[in-house]
């Protein structure tokens, strides 16, 4: 077996993968999947190998809660619940919701442009462009961005329990209530999340 040289990476084939050149992958399933729009396929690939999700700039679930926009690109169907994925966009000058703790998931953050601050207990982080932050369970946290452009982040979710908090945001919004501090740690409450009442 050769050895993979540093900083690359190699992937074996899923099963049931077509081969290319090399042995590597065409990114087409044995047996030919159906083709769909620009090319990709339709997600009926042939017998044993999974489905792909491709989510273009414009696609994935978009969750407008006032100045923070929620787009969610992968809300754990293709990854078995494993992950879940959001683009937030943070308008200037925009609180976050109020400090927390996550039980049963771990959260990311990738600051795709702008600089989020980050509030970690009684410590804060000013995070530019390229940071990452990862929150393990049990430890409290929350965001906001105080500057003068808006600040995009890549938010992940293992598993992806935390995407429903947001749709029920959404459908508080949508059923006339006015998104506080306590209406959102109430919809918190249901993805076993609580606030963290001792750095409130």
């Amino acid at each position: 077996m050769s050895k993979v040289p540093e900083g690359e990476v190699t992937r074996e084939p899923s099963r049931g993968a077509a081969q290319g050149p090399a042995g590597g992958t065409t990114g087409r399933p044995a047996g030919g999947a159906a083709q769909g729009p620009a090319g990709g396929t339709t997600g009926m690939p042939g017998e044993g190998a999974a489905e792909v999700s491709v989510v273009g700039p414009d696609g994935g679930e978009v969750i407008a809660l006032g100045p923070i926009q929620m787009r969610i690109v992968e809300d754990g169907s293709t990854t078995g619940h494993r992950l879940g994925i959001g683009e937030i966009t943070l308008a200037p000058h925009t609180e976050g919701p109020p400090q927390h703790r996550h039980a049963r998931h771990d959260e990311g953050f990738y600051v795709v442009s702008g600089t989020a601050r980050f509030t970690v207990g009684q410590a804060s982080y000013d995070a530019p462009a390229g940071t990452l932050v990862m929150v393990p369970p049990g430890a409290p946290h929350t965001f906001a961005n105080p500057g003068d452009q808006p600040a995009v982040l890549l938010n992940t979710f293992t598993p992806d329990l935390y995407v429903r908090y947001f749709r029920d945001l959404r459908d508080m919004l949508a059923a006339g209530r006015e998104l506080t501090p306590a209406s959102t740690v109430e919809a918190m409450s249901r993805y076993a999340t609580v606030p963290a009442t001792d750095f409130a």
